[in-house]
């Protein structure tokens, strides 16, 4: 069983496109991501005394959001 990573699965059009999990998979993830960055933020910015990655809640939800976007579009992730 060989199987390739050039399935195309996307939907075709605009409202079906809106409609499929291939569309909100991704902000979906960004959100999660987003959040936990905060979560993050609000529970160790105390103890990281104004590092740069940990020093605002909006770079931190950011970060989590690229993170959480990263997971969840990962190349080849029909494989």
């Amino acid at each position: 069983m060989n199987r390739s990573c050039e399935v195309n699965s996307q939907p075709k059009g605009w409202s079906a496109k809106l409609r499929s999990w291939y569309f909100w998979k991704p902000i979906v993830g960004f959100l999660i991501g987003s959040v936990a960055g905060l979560l993050y933020y609000y529970y160790y910015s105390i103890e990281s005394h104004g590092s740069s990655v940990t020093g605002d809640p909006l770079s931190n939800a950011l970060f989590g959001g690229m993170i959480g976007l990263f997971i969840v579009k990962r190349p080849c992730s029909t494989c």
